[in-house]
């Protein structure tokens, strides 16, 4: 037997190698020379094969042996027995010759005892064979199979993940605007900062003609995923509803509707959405949303609620409101993470926004957004957001 210390180290060293090495084509292959360069010896382990399933058996793909020097079998039918009880256990020593037999290897010396692991991706399924030579340990072969099985599904696993993750990252960042629409006499700028990978936040733009452009912003209840799905129906719905060439309000209803059925964890989303008119006409509906404000010289106007929060009901009392914007008026649409950063159990509150903006009323849109951002995030010390945190202002 080995000794304890020396097994466990190099255990450790080559299921850190797992989780750390670069999974490209090469990935598994990788592995398996450095389990003969670490384990050879002290595991009378000689050679190592990779099986790959395709279609109804499984086909070698790698094997670190020629068939000049022995050989294994190139196809092994999935519904063997032998194969069975590798994907029912996960791990297998064959020390029984009948069921050894499947592999057909070739030993170029003494007697070989196959001993195999399983384990998949979300698509393809895996088996490694080793080929043990006399003088193996059940106990170390057996700790050493589901240590290496183990880390490999955890890795793939975790390479699904982050894989799945990054696909909603990216369905997110497209959802969001990529540029600022240009509209006469209008400037408009807006960030969404998640503070998970994905977030519960959004706005967006509806450049109906020449002469009219929409503005929303929303907001989930709660964080990561399963707020960033329900945003992605919201954000989905509207385009469609407007496209339709759908009124707000009527849009807004039905999209309560769905939001009201859904199945997510989350289920609450406050939205605030408003048609600009070339002019100074602003028509809105705020379901839920913290009110925006209009700063025009030392007029602060707020555009409160015209209709609870979309998914607490299946129907809903809604109705449209309006503002008058002047010449160099200032409309800024927030969500709550803005007003509800914290330092020492003191939030930044909205009187502070509100503040800032009056006194920075010559600067631009894009400006003014940047200024926002950089100072909520000082009065946080700079610490990451705690909570998505998305700004749009429109400046006459």
């Amino acid at each position: 037997m080995i000794e304890p210390k020396i097994f466990y180290r190099e255990l450790d060293s080559i299921l850190a190698k797992i989780n750390t090495e670069k999974t490209d084509e090469n990935f598994f292959w990788t592995i398996l020379k450095a389990i003969e360069e670490n384990f050879a010896q002290s595991l009378n382990i000689r050679y190592c094969h990779i099986y790959e399933q395709r279609g109804d058996e499984f086909v070698l793909i790698r094997s670190s042996v020629s068939t000049k020097k022995g050989g294994i079998a190139k196809n092994i039918p999935i519904d063997s027995r032998t194969v069975q009880l590798v994907l029912k256990n996960g791990s297998y020593i064959f020390d029984d010759p009948d069921l050894a037999a499947v592999f057909d290897m070739k030993p170029g010396y003494g007697y070989i005892v196959p001993a195999a692991i399983y384990f998949h991706g979300r698509e393809q399924q895996w088996l490694f064979i080793f080929e043990l030579v006399s003088g193996w340990n059940a106990e170390e072969i057996t700790l050493f199979l589901n240590s290496m099985r183990t880390a490999l599904n955890y890795r793939i696993l975790s390479e699904m993940i982050d894989t799945e993750i990054e696909r909603a990252v990216q369905i997110q960042k497209s959802l969001l605007p990529r540029k600022s629409p240009k509209f006469p006499g209008y400037q408009m700028y807006g960030i969404s900062q998640a503070a998970q990978i994905v977030g519960g936040d959004f706005f967006d733009y509806f450049q109906f003609d020449e002469t009219q452009i929409g503005v929303s912003i929303g907001d989930a209840s709660g964080h990561g995923l399963p707020a960033a799905l329900l945003i992605r129906d919201v954000v989905i719905g509207l385009r469609m509803g407007l496209a339709k060439e759908m009124r707000i309000v009527h849009t807004v209803k039905k999209l309560n509707q769905v939001i009201q059925q859904s199945t997510y964890v989350t289920s609450f989303v406050s939205l605030f959405i408003a048609e600009i008119e070339s002019g100074s006409h602003l028509f809105y509906v705020n379901a839920g949303h913290p009110a925006p404000f209009v700063v025009n010289g030392e007029s602060i106007q707020d555009l409160e609620a015209t209709g609870i929060t979309l998914g607490f009901m299946p129907e809903m009392d809604l109705h449209r409101s309006y503002v008058h914007l002047d010449p160099n008026a200032i409309l800024v649409l927030y969500t709550d993470g803005i007003i509800e950063r914290q330092t020492d159990e003191e939030e930044y509150g909205i009187n502070r926004l509100k503040k800032l903006v009056a006194d920075n009323q010559e600067k631009s849109a894009k400006e003014l957004v940047e200024l926002i951002y950089k100072k909520v995030f000082e009065f946080g010390q700079r610490k990451a957001w705690e909570d998505d945190a998305t700004l749009v202002v429109i400046k006459r």
